[in-house]
């Protein structure tokens, strides 16, 4: 029962050559519709945002705390791991939240239930609100039943984080080994505490060093995550310093202009230097690619939607009855 729920259908879902009743035992078919009344009550679709770059799923749980979900092109989805964030990153809306709780493993599950009933879903990104490492026995959990109930491939299933040596523990163990994305960001040690105030302090060369040695145990390519902030690290010194660091890797650098709904603290930079910037890696041997934060059409960058849904005052009463906890 768990693959078919995992899958977006009805639990007494038959085959095509035989009805569910004919197979079921008669206690489970009873235990149907109660069971399907706690899976749906998980988690619901508030309201969905369509963008040029896919819709932006506003998710609300069983107990009104609601996440973001991101169905992504060619059968992506990105999901949410916490409601709000630790780590704090300067340029994230999410992080202005801080922590309010986290995500349970059924709950993650959840949210890639909702997205299969609208559509396919063959690779998911655990890339949306919050920090998986701060979570990871429930993504470890739901990266397992995905990887072997849900019919996901194992590459496809994309485990996101700033660094935590825990992670570089755990992955290696699992019996299913998630491709690996880094949030680099920047290659000065001081400058990466300055804007990720909370994350573990690794350096940039030891985060690089650890994913490449995952890479090379599972044999994908690491994703790098270097969001684009103007006049913050977008200048030529940190292009030769992360060519020096990534050149030969076995990975791909993202490069994702800051959205600049997001805040006025930070800005994108201006269109012709983001391509003068993957022409100058590419050139210099750094595979780079430009993914720009999705929902940025619709003003829906990472926790604006749920910002806006419970407001910037509740977003800070719940941090401070969290704390005061």
């Amino acid at each position: 029962m768990v693959r078919v729920w995992l899958n977006g259908q009805a639990l007494d879902t038959g085959t095509r050559r035989r009805h569910a009743q004919d197979f079921l035992p008669l206690a489970l078919r009873d235990a149907v519709p109660a069971l399907t009344a706690e899976l749906d009550g998980l988690a619901r679709i508030c309201s969905e945002h369509t963008g040029n770059d896919g819709s932006r799923l506003l998710v609300e749980l069983a107990d009104g705390q609601m996440v973001e979900s991101v169905l992504l092109p060619r059968d992506g989805l990105c999901v949410s791991t916490q409601i709000g964030c630790a780590v704090g990153c300067r340029f994230c809306m999410t992080g202005k939240s801080g922590l309010i709780r986290q995500v349970s493993s059924m709950e993650i599950l959840a949210q890639v239930v909702l997205a299969r009933r609208q559509r396919a879903v063959k690779k998911v990104v655990f890339m949306g609100m919050g920090e998986p490492a701060h979570n990871l026995d429930n993504v470890l959990e739901a990266i397992d039943l995905l990887g072997t109930e849900g019919n996901i491939g194992h590459k496809n299933l994309v485990f996101s984080t700033v660094g935590d040596r825990r992670v570089f523990e755990a992955l290696p163990q699992q019996r299913v080994k998630p491709a690996l994305a880094l949030s680099l960001h920047t290659t000065k040690a001081e400058l990466r505490e300055r804007l990720l105030p909370r994350a573990p302090k690794i350096a940039p060369e030891e985060l690089v060093e650890l994913g490449e040695e995952y890479a090379r145990g599972i044999g994908y390519p690491i994703q790098y995550q270097w969001t684009l902030l103007k006049g913050i690290n977008d200048g030529d010194d940190e292009l030769d310093a992360v060519i020096s660091l990534l050149k030969g890797k076995y990975g791909v650098l993202n490069v994702i202009p800051f959205n600049s709904l997001e805040g006025d603290d930070y800005q994108r930079p201006a269109l012709e230097r983001i391509r003068e910037i993957v022409r100058y890696l590419h050139r210099r041997g750094v595979l780079a690619k430009v993914r720009n934060s999705a929902g940025q059409d619709v003003d829906a960058g990472c926790g604006q939607l749920r910002a806006r849904a419970v407001g910037a005052a509740r977003v800070v009463e719940l941090r401070r009855t969290r704390t005061a906890q």
